[in-house]
């Protein structure tokens, strides 16, 4: 065995890996808990009361949308409270879609949960249901709570909209966001006290109270506790500040014990610098350089939304972190050839990788996308890559083109993919690393296909709130 191979194997063996199995039992139990939640509802008279006339049906159907909402809703708690065995099996791409999707949808069956049960508590009363709304809410218990958690719902559903979200600055926008706990927690006691489905049997109680209580876990475990525990054990804070390119800075930061941190190149952290107001919002950035001793490095853009701060940093400035995070890492490489596009501030966690893989001389290139030469972060280091570790570097300057594609406007009129097999020539054979803005990446991943590289080999991770 070559020394090379035997450093590949050993940084695959040292990466923190998860069973592949492990994702089709986390897929397979969210799935699980809707056909429980189903079964509760049917064993509960549910199709009886729906085929029962107008009505009890409506106020049946009405209670499983209520019922398959609130499954969702904790599903998606679970999904956002970082635990490292379903981070690691899906990533946080993923992830987020899937919890912008379980959201939605919980707040869409919610509405719809509160309206067909008015409909059919007024069809039952015989009144109107105007009526019948001022009856539920005033005299039925846990609803005026129930009714607040409806509005700080819709509330955090309205701010998630795509449009809402280019509006808001991303501090805003995380604090309405955390108002779906507060909206989950208030509606919480109308389902102990009034919920017909959670106290029917004592099996529906039991179901109930586990899953309310997993969320829960979930959330104060790896939302609360690891972080705050991590943060005691490094007591990490800013050693430097560092300007790398118009916008963009470097921060190293100091600590006891990083090597004892398990982040990896490619991964990111959530960050709180404890330098004044603000400190409690937490950002993602990403590792520019692996923990490497007592130091590490993260490299931010200022886009306005708080990151500005980073570039005015005192060393000394005491640092939360929340994490590490990501699956852009290198347990992905299967050895060989190794092919980079990197797209802005993209280059952070793909400068990392660099400098951890132990690919051969002439094995890596690197194809990084920039608007200007100003713009171009770590020239220098990824010049000294180059000459010490026999990276292959292209530079791809100047403004973006005006079709989706990941090439500059002065190379538009070559097609992506031929583009690609130009700068890369094995690129089919490699395992393709891609960061940066989501459109950039989509059009990036395209031209990996149609240059013949497997979704398998394609490892990309993009950084969008």
């Amino acid at each position: 065995m070559t020394a090379a191979v035997a450093d590949r194997r050993a940084v695959r063996r040292a990466l923190p890996t998860v069973p592949a199995w492990w994702a089709d039992v986390a897929g397979s139990a969210a799935v699980l808990s809707l056909l429980v939640v189903t079964a509760l509802w049917t064993a509960d008279r549910g199709v009886q009361e729906l085929l029962g006339g107008a009505a009890t049906g409506l106020t049946s159907l009405g209670r499983l949308a209520g019922l398959v909402s609130a499954d969702l809703m904790l599903i998606q708690v679970v999904l956002m409270a970082r635990v490292p065995l379903i981070e690691r099996s899906f990533g946080q791409d993923r992830i987020a879609r899937w919890h912008r999707l379980a959201g939605f949808t919980s707040v869409n069956l919610l509405l719809a949960h509160v309206a067909l049960t008015v409909l059919g508590y007024a069809g039952t009363a015989r009144q109107g249901v105007l009526a019948e709304i001022w009856d539920l809410v005033v005299t039925y218990p846990g609803m005026l709570l129930a009714t607040a958690a409806l509005a700080l719902l819709v509330l955090v559903v309205v701010t998630s909209l795509r449009a809402a979200r280019r509006r808001l600055r991303y501090e805003s926008w995380h604090l309405l966001h955390l108002y779906a706990y507060l909206g989950i927690a208030l509606a919480l006691p109308h389902q102990l006290w009034t919920g017909a489905d959670f106290l029917a049997a004592p099996l529906a109680r039991a179901y109930w109270w586990t899953v309310y209580l997993l969320a829960l876990a979930s959330v104060l475990v790896y939302r609360l506790g690891l972080p705050a525990w991590r943060s005691a054990r490094h007591r990490i804070e800013v050693a430097a500040v560092v300007p790398e390119a118009p916008g963009i800075t470097s921060v190293w930061l100091r600590g006891r014990d990083l090597h004892r941190l398990p982040a990896r190149a490619g991964q990111f952290l959530l960050w709180r610098f404890l330098d004044g107001a603000g400190w409690s919002r937490a950002h993602p950035y990403s590792l520019s350089a692996p923990p490497n001793g007592d130091l590490m490095r993260i490299t931010v853009k200022d886009l306005g939304d708080g990151s500005s701060r980073v570039a005015i940093l005192r060393p000394g400035t005491k640092v939360l972190v929340e994490g590490p995070y990501g699956r852009l890492t290198g347990e992905h490489w299967r050895g060989g050839g190794i092919t980079m596009l990197a797209c802005g501030v993209g280059i952070t966690p793909l400068l990392a990788l660099l400098w951890e893989l132990p690919y051969a001389p002439g094995e890596a290139v690197l194809l990084y996308r920039a608007r200007t030469p100003a713009d171009l972060a770590f020239r220098a280091e990824l010049d000294r890559l180059a000459a010490e570790r026999g990276l292959v570097v292209h530079y791809l300057v100047g403004p973006r083109a005006a079709r989706p594609s990941w090439l500059p406007a002065y190379a538009e009129g070559m097609p992506d993919a031929a583009a690609l097999r130009r700068l890369s020539p094995d690129i089919a054979a490699h395992d393709v690393f891609l960061c940066g803005p989501d459109g950039w990446v989509g059009a990036a991943r395209a031209a990996t296909r149609a240059a013949g590289v497997p979704d398998a080999r394609t490892h990309h991770e993009c950084f969008a709130w």
